[in-house]
């Protein structure tokens, strides 16, 4: 599903964002990658989500190389992917329906098939209800589940998410992991960075650990990084 192969970025003022990575990542797993500000989370990320390309080695997603892949194949990628950011990036003048329903507009989606699936992604994520609501119009965790909706709504075989409890209180928090792990059950591959060390110690799911730019530990069902 996720493959990277001897792997290094370097940025172009000389950073390493990630240093002969190799990692495999299956389908169907939840995955924590986890690490301190400038480990190469976020490197990580970007990588799987062609935001950029390998200096060194090789990446691949789903079946595409990122490394060679042609301009004209990166929206096919990202069909296939769902990304959910801390800032939940919803359109403010939109309601909760039309920002799942642009999801489906930018990959050119039927009208009857937009208005079959954005009630199922809403339903998914218990947000029904505030179909017709406006981002100011919701709580934080409201926000994230729409987000999470737009995120699932053309069905993703892998779901990104960034930081997707940064912003929340310690309950909310948990119904956005929940709701990640529900959407894992059902099949789709999610890899999370975070730095809630109590989320992934109750997970107990996959942890990978980066410290500038290199895997240091990568347990299948290991604990938050043990400073012993």
């Amino acid at each position: 599903m996720i493959r990277f192969v001897d792997t290094t970025k370097v940025y172009s003022n000389g950073v390493v964002g990630l240093k002969n990575v190799t990692v495999n990542i299956e389908k169907g797993e939840f995955v924590f990658v986890i690490g301190a500000s400038g480990s190469g989370k976020s490197t990580f990320l970007k990588l799987i989500m062609h935001e950029e390309a390998p200096t060194e080695g090789e990446v691949y997603v789903n079946g595409y190389s990122i490394h060679n892949m042609p301009r004209s194949e990166i929206p096919y990628l990202r069909r296939s992917l769902g990304v959910v950011f801390q800032d939940f990036r919803l359109l403010p003048n939109k309601t909760a329906y039309e920002n799942v329903a642009f999801a489906m507009q930018i990959v050119e989606a039927s009208p009857r098939e937009i208005r079959r699936q954005v009630p199922l992604a809403l339903a998914l994520v218990g947000l029904s209800k505030k179909a017709k609501a406006y981002p100011n119009q919701m709580s934080g965790g409201e926000q994230q589940r729409i987000a999470l909706a737009r995120a699932l709504v053309n069905n993703p075989s892998v779901l990104i998410a960034d930081e997707p409890t940064g912003n929340l209180d310690p309950k909310t928090s948990w119904e956005i992991i929940n709701l990640l792990e529900e959407i894992n059950q059902r099949g789709t591959t999610v890899v999370v960075a975070t730095h809630e060390k109590d989320i992934v110690d109750t997970l107990k799911k996959r942890v990978i650990v980066l410290d500038r730019g290199e895997i240091i530990r990568d347990e299948q069902k290991g604990l938050y990084l043990n400073e012993n």
